[in-house]
């Protein structure tokens, strides 16, 4: 599945609560979901929301416990799991289009995808470049035409990495724009986009480029004018009145899935609980519910499928990046 594949719906084997009590493996005491990130960012927001509904939908004993720990875009969590939490079934992940490029690009030494179990997706969280609601720049066009005439002139910040998702996004938006130099462009990298939004609206940093799910807080307290998604179609709801960069003739499209992986070495049983466990909040009105009102588009993805998915993502990330300069 390429970057600009349009999002599709898979059909998924249903998990019923029922069942459980069938399966081999159930969770005991509380559950730990690790979100490589500070508080306020897509990893933690996506710990914090699918452990609620992992409690209302009495999937977990007792409560899920969000545990962030920051670090090389996503790079020290990664390495915690595989290094020290080989076995553990009851920690889950954090992971999204964010986890996948860092891999592509090399960023997560001696480490690779093979080395956790990719247990499944919940939604689509679709890209934005954005600014303070005071900026000069009234929409992408006037943003990008400012990079073509100079790279240097439009520093944008990120929760990722330097060379991760939230940087490759702006980079595919100035490539679509004609830009040249890429690697010019200004990029600042901070350890969550919350921190990262701060920083836009403080007047400190020019641009932000993040998800929909991180700019919303700005975005309702009129801190943040989002310029352009990066989706193929308008978001629903009340996200319909943001333009897409589509719409403005720069073709870019950044959907950044939002899912988990676990520990290696954990038993078939505990993996095909957690499998399940991710397909039923998927089927669940509280999840549909957190994806309405979260700007999440449809995107689920389970057990073998997902790690083809990853896999194949991973490839085409690393085909980019070296596209655009970022990797040789």
């Amino acid at each position: 599945m390429s970057l600009s594949t349009p999002v599709k719906l898979i059909a998924i084997a249903t998990f019923s609560l029922g069942a459980s009590s069938a399966l081999a493996f159930e969770p005991k005491g509380k559950v730990e979901c690790l979100a490589p990130a500070d508080p306020g960012g897509g990893w933690d927001f996506t710990c914090r929301s699918v452990g609620n509904v992992l409690e209302t939908l009495d999937l977990v004993p007792a409560s899920v416990q969000t545990v962030n720990m920051a670090g090389a875009g996503g790079g020290v969590a990664f390495a915690h799991t595989v290094s020290k939490r080989a076995g553990d079934d009851q920690l889950l992940v954090a992971a999204s289009t964010a986890t996948t490029t860092r891999l592509a690009q090399g960023q997560f030494p001696g480490m690779d995808a093979d080395m956790v179990n990719w247990v499944g997706a919940l939604g689509a969280d679709y890209g934005v470049i954005a600014v303070a609601s005071d900026s000069e720049y009234q929409d992408l066009p006037s943003l990008m035409e400012a990079l073509k005439n100079d790279p240097r002139s439009v520093k944008f910040a990120g929760g990722s990495a330097k060379g991760g998702w939230d940087h490759l996004k702006v980079l595919i938006a100035a490539q679509e724009a004609g830009v040249e130099n890429l690697p010019r462009i200004a990029y600042l990298s901070y350890n969550n986009g919350g921190e990262a939004m701060t920083q836009v609206v403080g007047g400190h940093v020019d641009a932000f480029t993040g998800d929909i799910t991180e700019a919303q807080g700005f975005m309702d307290s009129g801190d943040l004018r989002v310029l352009a998604v990066l989706s193929e179609e308008r978001l629903p709801g009340e996200f319909s009145d943001i333009p897409t960069a589509r719409e403005q003739g720069i073709d870019a499209i950044g959907p950044n899935w939002r899912g988990f992986y676990m520990p290696a070495d954990i038993s078939d049983d505990a993996r095909d609980y957690w499998v399940g466990a991710m397909d039923t909040i998927y089927e669940s009105d509280e999840w549909k519910e957190v994806m309405s009102s979260n700007g999440l588009m449809p995107f689920h993805m389970t057990a073998g499928e997902f790690q083809d998915f990853v896999n194949q993502q991973i490839v085409d990330i690393e085909t980019l990046s070296k596209d655009i300069g970022l990797i040789k």
